[in-house]
């Protein structure tokens, strides 16, 4: 197996055989990401490809998912992927389901059609990163999309056959927009309306524009509990028919897991216990409240 870089996936592909198709991220603009740095976008050959699910079928016995790296390896020809994936079920019949990063563009440059034979040929999830569905957040932080791209790509995904789950992160408006980032987040949302929801916290890196920027006094970011607030206000003006909740990451300040809207009031009655208990009335955004 040969990796280059720092190679990340979703924490539910924790167990998946990772698998680079491409190496970093062919946008790589967000302000707030860190990832992929150090490495200069390009597709790997395909021979590379099946040279690592070659080595990977003679030292694991049992690879039941595999996910596809880096950043966005959707941005691949369906050509090739449909290669990927059928030499994936020649060395793998046991694989259950392929996973891969997808950026709204790359969605958006496939047919339905497209989709639809990935989805047969064994993709099974993609994972898309809305950060915040407020179009001023989205143009501060450089993502190169409109809420409407997400709601069109997402609603694609879901089509197609294919399981959705889409990423936020809290606290990406700041102190400055943290409601307008909650609700119009939960419009999106509600929009795809995705298989799966999960909610990470803003952690900041040195090495990036937007830690410049609060340096620069441009972004204030949000106290612990200014982001559970601001959980709640999502969560509240969400609604969608049957989407699994999480926001259990290592980032995240509060545990929380649930299915959606069957959970709704569990979650938000855990928020509210959680920011009775950390209420402070000398912070203007609960005087705001």
């Amino acid at each position: 197996m040969k990796y280059e870089g720092t190679v990340y996936r979703p924490p539910s592909e924790a167990r998946s055989l990772i698998i680079q198709v491409t190496i970093g991220c062919s946008h790589n603009k967000c302000t707030f990401c860190s990832m992929y740095k150090d490495k200069k976008f390009r597709i790997r050959k395909i021979d590379e490809v099946f040279e690592d699910l070659k080595t990977a079928r003679k030292a694991y016995k049992n690879v039941n998912r595999i996910f596809l790296a880096d950043g966005n390896a959707l941005v691949l020809k369906t050509e090739k992927l449909k290669q990927i994936l059928h030499k994936i079920n020649e060395l793998f019949p046991e694989c259950q389901r392929v996973g891969i990063y997808s950026a709204p563009k790359d969605i958006l440059r496939k047919s339905l059609e497209e989709l639809i034979e990935l989805h047969r040929l064994g993709l099974k999830i993609a994972y898309l990163g809305v950060e915040s569905g407020s179009p001023n957040i989205l143009n501060f932080i450089k993502k190169g999309v409109t809420p409407k791209d997400m709601i069109e790509a997402g609603k694609k995904i879901i089509a197609s056959g294919i399981k959705l789950s889409v990423t936020l992160i809290s606290g990406l408006g700041g102190r400055q927009n943290w409601k307008e980032h909650a609700i119009e987040s939960a419009k999106v949302i509600n929009e795809i309306d995705p298989h799966y929801l999960a909610l990470l916290t803003l952690l900041v890196h040195p090495n990036t524009e937007l830690y410049r920027q609060i340096q620069n006094g441009e972004f204030t970011l949000l106290t612990p509990n200014e982001v559970m607030l601001e959980t709640k206000e999502l969560i509240k003006n969400l609604n969608v028919t049957n989407c699994i909740f999480r926001s259990n990451h290592a980032s995240n300040y509060l545990p929380l897991a649930g299915t959606l809207p069957k959970d709704k009031n569990l979650l938000l009655k855990t928020l509210n216990n959680a920011v009775n208990e950390k209420y402070d009335y000398r912070d203007e955004l609960f005087r705001s409240l």
